[in-house]
């Protein structure tokens, strides 16, 4: 079972972040709620507030105990002394208020949240889904409710479950780290799992090597990937993308010819295999035919448009047969249109070395100069990563995610 404990930076994250959000819901609450408070119970819950504005808890906590010996019906003064309770570590209390709300205002938003979090804090795993269920009913667009039914779940040791839930809060909010994170966390686990069971299944089946070289060739283990695929080959000679996936691990290994073979196997089992083609017109480019890689790729890419880096490898090829204006036109598509930093890079190169055989001179110094500077800023963001890796404080923690803003 997984329990994921904050990293001492995480939970300092966690924890600010739970201050603020008090501020904030009680700025709301005592203008808000207090008009709906006899006077002095009223003032009660404004001064209440106001200590939790100045950090003093032991205050919050006595004014809202206040609020609620002159008010016990008022669900929310329960509520805030709840969190007033978690943020104090009193656990227990905390869940107490919480329930006392829920009792009298079963759909008060953030209780059951709360609620579920104060149980998760004390590993009431059951307790703590049960309550976070039903915030996600009661408000089934709450980001935060879904994504913490997903932690819970992961905690519980049900990653299809989180997978789902985080699924979901995801599609709330899109762009959140601390949900994209832990929803990866979960798709790894659920991935780990259906593995671990083809395994048992089914030892000998050519798709656990394949398995076996997908994980060695992304741990660049290359030489134990390419012993795997080779197995697979064996038992399913002609199983269509075998051979391309070799291929693929071949040319990592830096061994071209081998690449090559395994790509030109894979075309006599697929003929309509682009990517295979393209691989094969790449690699007769490296190697200097210009004229085998322009045709392979045009090949490719007219069964297949959109092939990654078409433009350079074609500016490349045509560079290679001398027919520098094509060259250039594909070069400046590339520069253009492609995301990879890398190639980018390479064709303001490969531009400034054909503008001057253009004897565009102007040209090729302005592309020169900018292949320079890209590489230099390259140069720099990899130094700054480095430090930043040597700089980390325990990056083998696992994290858990900031506590919900409350509900406003």
């Amino acid at each position: 079972m997984t329990v994921f404990a904050p990293s001492p930076w995480r939970a300092k994250r966690a924890k600010l972040t739970l201050a603020l959000a008090f501020l904030a819901l009680l700025f709301c609450f005592d203008r808000r709620l207090a008009a709906q408070l006899p006077p002095q119970a009223s003032r009660a819950f404004t001064q209440a507030a106001n200590a939790m504005r100045e950090g003093d808890l032991n205050q919050a906590g006595d004014g809202f105990t206040e609020v609620i010996r002159l008010a016990p019906s008022f669900a929310e003064a329960h509520f805030n002394l709840g969190l007033v309770r978690e943020e104090q570590g009193r656990l227990a209390d905390a869940i107490n208020s919480f329930e006392k709300a829920l009792k009298l205002k079963p759909r008060l938003h953030g209780a059951n949240l709360f609620l579920a979090l104060a149980h998760y804090k004390l590993n009431h795993f059951d307790q703590a889904l049960a309550a976070v269920r039903k915030e996600t009913e009661a408000y089934p667009k709450d980001a935060s409710a879904w994504m913490w039914l997903g932690v819970i779940d992961l905690a519980k040791g049900q990653p299809e479950e989180a997978a789902a839930a985080l699924d979901k809060a995801a599609q709330l909010e899109p762009d959140n780290s601390d949900i994209l994170y832990h929803r990866g966390q979960a798709h790894l686990l659920v991935s780990k799992n259906s593995y671990e069971r083809m395994f048992k299944e089914d030892p000998k089946s050519w798709r656990v090597h394949e398995v076996l070289g997908q994980i060695d060739s992304d741990a660049e283990r290359y030489n134990d990937a390419i012993a795997e695929y080779l197995e697979a080959i064996k038992l399913a000679p002609t199983q269509p993308g075998l051979h391309e996936e070799l291929g693929a691990v071949y040319r990592r290994a830096m061994k071209a010819d081998e690449a090559d073979a395994a790509f030109q196997t894979e075309l006599e089992i697929n003929p309509h295999n682009a990517f295979a083609r393209y691989e094969r017109g790449v690699l007769a480019t490296e190697r200097g035919d210009g004229g085998k890689g322009k045709e392979l790729i045009e090949a490719a890419v007219s069964e297949r448009p959109g092939l990654p880096h078409a433009d350079y490898n074609l500016g490349r090829a045509e560079k290679l047969l001398g027919n520098d204006a094509p060259a250039v036109a594909h070069l400046e598509r590339a520069i253009a249109s492609d995301s990879d930093p890398e190639i980018v890079e390479q064709s303001w190169y490969q531009l400034g070395t054909l503008y001057r055989r253009l004897h565009r001179m102007e040209d090729s110094q302005k592309a020169l100069a900018m292949f320079q500077k890209l590489k230099d800023e390259s140069t720099e963001a990899s130094h700054q990563a480095l430090n930043k890796l040597k700089n980390r404080q325990d990056p083998n923690a696992a994290e858990s995610p900031p506590a919900p803003e409350r509900p406003r």
